[in-house]
């Protein structure tokens, strides 16, 4: 398989992965409906950064003694699962307040949620880079597309900003897709549900972490 094989092979399985539902595109969405793109789109570059941390780790060999490291992994798989579930139970509590007072929660009361605009990077960046899935992600997909010859950090770091470019082009189109809604969304019963509904997927991935038997 050549370079430019790799490349396309590696952009096209990493594409239907980007697409595919789950844990980023509820956060990413949710937050442009009830922040705003700007927050939005902060989330998913931090969850795009994670990926970038991730690519790094596997291309030196890090991600590969995280797989290897039943203590690792699941020191790694709890913090990550607390983490979650905290942010998720958070969620719940203001979808609760939003219940009761009414209050409007379009973007316009976005600095109410969260304290500022930079921590919903941070909150995606530790979303991505807390899960051991994705590193041992990393560590079992890349080296399929890491071609002979090639300096495998290099292009393991390649085909990472693939996958983060990719991630940041789809963050792009839901946040745009939320635009025309913004006004139902801001409705204190719409905004609520959604509130509620991305916090218990948040609080169902973190459970699915402590339960996690794969290792």
């Amino acid at each position: 398989m050549t370079a430019g094989h790799a490349l396309v092979a590696f952009a096209t399985a990493a594409g239907l992965l980007t697409l595919t539902p789950g844990l980023d595109t509820a956060l990413v969405l949710r937050t442009a409906a009830l922040e705003g793109s700007r927050r939005a789109m902060l989330a998913g570059a931090g969850i795009c950064a994670g990926c970038l941390a991730w690519g790094l780790a596997a291309s030196v060999g890090l991600g590969a003694l995280l797989a290897a490291s039943r203590f690792g992994y699941h020191a790694l798989r709890l913090l990550g699962a607390c983490y979650l579930m905290l942010l998720g139970a958070g969620m719940l509590f203001r979808a609760r307040g939003l219940s009761v007072s009414g209050e409007h929660a379009g973007p316009g009361t976005a600095a109410k949620s969260s304290a500022t605009a930079s921590g919903w990077f941070v909150r995606g960046f530790l979303t991505n880079l807390l899960n051991p899935k994705v590193g041992v992600f990393y560590v079992t997909f890349l080296p399929q597309f890491v071609p002979a010859g090639v300096n495998v950090t290099s292009f393991g770091m390649l085909l990472a900003a693939i996958h983060a470019t990719e991630g940041m082009v789809w963050f792009g189109a839901l946040t745009l897709a939320t635009r025309p809604l913004a006004s139902w969304l801001g409705r204190p019963r719409v905004a609520a549900t959604l509130e509620r509904v991305t916090g218990l997927v948040l609080l169902g991935f973190g459970l699915a972490l402590v339960f996690d038997k794969g290792r």
